[in-house]
Formats: structure tokens, sequence, C-alpha cells
């Protein structure tokens, strides 16, 4: 019988969120990524975002917080910010083994 997990999952990375930030990926992990929602628009009672910061960030924990940023970028959805992020994570994942 599968087990079902605490967490959501986006194309098999772990997904948490914090008001505006999501976090993908394991802190296991070399790597994880970090989407900040900057702005949003209503769309029939709905909040859409219109503008998502995109970071690959290393999770070592003796590295400075801002040298943990190796990739950003800002996108104007979040569907295509997640999209991005999950090649970005695949990638740097795929090169630290």
């Amino acid at each position: 019988m599968a087990t079902k997990s605490e967490y959501l999952e986006y194309k098999g990375y772990p997904l948490r969120r914090k008001d505006n930030l999501l976090f993908l990926g394991d802190m296991k992990d070399k790597y994880i990524i970090m989407l900040q929602i900057l702005s949003t628009k209503t769309v029939k009672d709905m909040e859409v975002a219109t503008k998502v910061s995109v970071q690959l960030q290393r999770t070592d924990p003796d590295v400075k917080s801002r040298d943990r940023i190796v990739k950003k970028a800002e996108k104007d959805s979040l569907y295509v910010a997640m999209d991005l992020a999950t090649v970005w994570l695949t990638r740097a994942l795929a090169t630290a083994e």
C-alpha cells in the first residue's frame, strides 16, 4: 500500500508555502528553489501572481545567506516561474551527485 505524503508535491519535489514564499525541494538535498510572489492582481475574486522571483539556492548552512544564491530570475506568472524552477532544480541536483 502506498503511503500518502504529508506535503504537497510539484513534479516530484516537495512544495511548501509560507505567506508569499514557496519552497520547492528537500532541505536534505544540496539545492532548493525559493519562489517569492512580489505582486498579485485579482481575477474573478481570486488573487493571481503577476510577478514572481525565482532563486536557486544552496542548502549548506555554513555559507552566508547572500552567497547561497546560485541563480535568480523574475517571471510574470507563477506557472512560468514553477516551470523554470523545476528545470533549474533538476539540473542542479543532477550535477551535484
